[in-house]
């Protein structure tokens, strides 16, 4: 995304402080519990759906993202550095700052209605939440899914929030002429530590309570079991009520994902780690001292350990960029893959998100 006049200029013309946003842009506040402290930044952007880059590690190629920052405020949220290059603070300034794309449906709309767009795969909600209370007032996500669902073109959501539950019958009508996946984020099930590093989204309860009602509307949806917390949420004990949780939901499908810690959401989770299990850094220190990543045997001993849980219950793994289609009250058959333990086949096991 790119924004116009990033200075302003004085009286005389001569260049100022850099400014944020172009002159179109309209900063808001407004004074209801929900939003009490949250700043939103309405601009119109140039353009919408977004190409992942090729380096990525992400089983998908295409993006589109209604909102930058986000009120979850989730400590460990790998979106932060982003905000970095707004100019804005990566930290409290990612969960109070929430640029909104006002213009983002029918910008999609043209988008998708070019030419060059050959109909490909969209995912939603793998930055920033799309549903994120900012939604609950600015109703983007509508028009958004309506536009895919008039294009057929194919997409999947992960999200926390439990506002998707407002979107069923555009969900359901999508999928009617399209491919659309439906994932539940929820990585642990202990309300202690979510109140903590999760505190602006619904608690994990909730998030189940969403799974049963997408069921119960013939809507199949999956978790990302997301992030596995080393030492905090990752015991056996822990894993197995989590996942035994998932599969009570209805979930069709459940893949976990270690905590990885990229620049900029690196330094925020250490400094929320410093402050409230401050006997935990040197083992997090340890653990992260070659990069972002878990290393490879963490990974795959809690992939091992999901798996081995979901068989029990009666879920699965999803593979990679797998939609599920919705139908009037039955879930299509779709393949389930084998879990991959090798070194080699790490990514599958740990990024098949959608």
């Amino acid at each position: 995304m790119r924004w116009d006049e990033l200075r302003n200029t004085d009286e005389q013309g001569s260049a100022s402080a850099p400014a944020l946003f172009g002159a179109s842009a309209v900063t808001r506040t407004f004074d209801t519990p929900e939003f009490r402290g949250i700043t939103f930044h309405e601009v119109r952007a140039r353009s919408l759906v977004n190409r992942v880059p090729g380096a990525s590690r992400m089983p998908f190629a295409w993006t589109v993202n209604p909102y930058r920052g986000c009120s979850h405020a989730c400590v460990y949220c790998f979106a932060r550095k982003t905000h970095g290059y707004l100019d804005l603070d990566t930290g409290v300034g990612f969960d109070t700052q929430i640029v909104v794309k006002v213009n983002a449906p029918e910008l999609l709309r043209k988008e998708l209605s070019s030419p060059r767009w050959q109909g490909q795969h969209i995912a939603m909600g793998t930055n920033v939440d799309c549903y994120q209370r900012a939604e609950g007032r600015y109703r983007l996500m509508p028009g958004i899914l309506t536009a895919l669902r008039d294009h057929a073109n194919p997409f999947s959501v992960l999200t926390k929030g439990t506002l998707i539950l407002r979107d069923l019958d555009l969900l359901r009508s999508a999928a009617a002429v399209t491919d659309v996946g439906v994932n539940v984020s929820v990585g642990f099930t202990d309300e202690e530590l979510w109140r903590t590093v999760e505190p602006g989204t619904p608690a994990p309860q909730r998030r189940l309570e969403v799974i049963r009602r997408l069921a119960e509307h013939g809507i199949p949806c999956g978790v990302l079991m997301a992030p596995v917390i080393p030492f905090l949420g990752d015991s056996p004990a822990q894993l197995r009520t989590t996942v035994r949780a998932i599969a009570a939901a209805g979930a069709t499908s459940v893949t976990p994902l270690a905590l990885h810690l990229r620049p900029g959401a690196r330094e925020w989770f250490f400094h929320w780690l410093r402050r409230h299990h401050p006997g935990l850094v040197r083992h997090y220190e340890a653990l992260y001292s070659d990069g972002a990543y878990a290393p490879r045997w963490y990974q795959r001993r809690i992939t091992r350990q999901v798996h081995e849980l979901a068989a029990e219950y009666g879920v699965g793994p999803t593979g990679p960029a797998q939609a599920r289609r919705i139908t009037d009250g039955h879930a299509a058959a779709t393949r389930e893959p084998e879990p991959r333990e090798r070194a080699g086949e790490n990514r599958c096991t740990q990024l098949t998100l959608l």
